[in-house]
Formats: C-alpha cells, sequence, structure tokens
C-alpha cells in the first residue's frame, strides 16, 4: 500500500467530492424539489432528529481545515455549537450550517451523504444507495494511505472535536 500525505489525501477527497456532487447533479438532483422552494429551510440540517451523518478521519481534517478558514466570528460560532453537543450525542443538529447562511462548508469540505441530500418526493428518483457507497470505499481506501489502517465513521459533531 504507497502511503499518502494527509495534504495530498484531502486533495483527492475534494476530487472525490466534485465529482461525486457533478454526478448528483446530472442524474438526479433535477427530480428534487429546489432547496429555495423549501417551506423550512435547513431543516435538514438543523433538526437534530434527522442529523445523521457520519465522517470519516480524512473528511474531518477537510472540514477543520475549512472551518480554520472562516472568519473568526462564524469559526467561534461553529466551535460554540459543538461544545454544546454531547460527545456522544446519537441526535444533534450540524454545528457547521449556519442559520441565514446555509452549510458554511457547502463549497470546500460538505460530506457526500450531505451532497447526496435533497427533496424527493418519490423513492425511485433518490440516487442509489450504490453511488454513496462506492465513493466512501475510495474514501475509506484514502483514509487507509494516510493513517494506515481503517477507522470507523463518526458522528460530524464527535470528529470535530
Amino acid at each position: 500500500m504507497r502511503l499518502l500525505s494527509e495534504s495530498r489525501a484531502i486533495e483527492r477527497l475534494a476530487e472525490i467530492r466534485d465529482e461525486f456532487r457533478s454526478d448528483i447533479r446530472a442524474r438526479f438532483e433535477h427530480r428534487a424539489k429546489p432547496c429555495s422552494d423549501c417551506q423550512t429551510p435547513g431543516i435538514c440540517c438543523s433538526d437534530e432528529h434527522f442529523v445523521n451523518v457520519r465522517v470519516s478521519r480524512i473528511e474531518a481534517a477537510a472540514i477543520r481545515k475549512a472551518v480554520v478558514r472562516l472568519a473568526d466570528e462564524v469559526r467561534s460560532q461553529v466551535f460554540d455549537r459543538l461544545e454544546k453537543v454531547d460527545a456522544d450525542a446519537e441526535f444533534y443538529s450540524c454545528p457547521i450550517y449556519q442559520p441565514g447562511t446555509g452549510c458554511l462548508i457547502h463549497k470546500t469540505a460538505k460530506p457526500l451523504p450531505c451532497i447526496a441530500h435533497a427533496c424527493y418526493e418519490r423513492k425511485e428518483d433518490l440516487p442509489p444507495d450504490e453511488l454513496l457507497a462506492t465513493r466512501e470505499l475510495e474514501i475509506e481506501d484514502l483514509n487507509r494511505r494516510v493513517y494506515g489502517r481503517s477507522q470507523p465513521m463518526t458522528p460530524i459533531h464527535a470528529a470535530l472535536r
């Protein structure tokens, strides 16, 4: 197994995310209700009983890198939200979601499940699970190449601590 630096893996992760986003946009997103039509904007990110996104160690590193680049006040708000979530919480609101703004890492480090999510009215319009699973396997390979072994996916709030 050829090892990778964390920086190079984050670059490859960005490529995987961009390819995945393009595929979702081209093949599935047009079947979903636009976010601009949502009666409860951001509910998919802020409802603590809906959010259950888990990320790998390399994804957490990319998210931390993106958060560090945010303006001081916004970054401070993210850390404040992280502090309010119990590390073992099963249900939580996404700490990266900023009411009135949206996902603070949308273009730089948004996790794959969040990219795949949309308000689809019919089950048959959803992207197939295999599409996400295939990309997650690529990310798992990056994790092994950077950190030397497989590691469990972690809730986003815990991974950022």
